[in-house]
């Protein structure tokens, strides 16, 4: 059995809740954000990296 290395990068979704509505907001480790009501949705959007993922720094270049 091996041990992972002590500063192995990791991959972090976050899913918050916006209080007082029904919506769910992902932001998935390359930095991506979106937004759904539907929780399956917004776990198929999180793990089909990268489809329809733009990391944060690649959007609005060019714009």
């Amino acid at each position: 059995m091996t041990t992972p290395p002590r500063f192995a990068p990791r991959e972090i979704y976050r899913i918050d809740w916006i209080p007082g509505t029904d919506v769910l907001h992902g932001t998935c480790h390359c930095g991506a954000e979106h937004s759904a009501q539907d929780p399956i949705e917004m776990w198929e959007w999180m793990l089909g990296h990268p489809e329809g993922h733009r990391p944060q720094e690649s959007r609005g270049l060019g714009s």
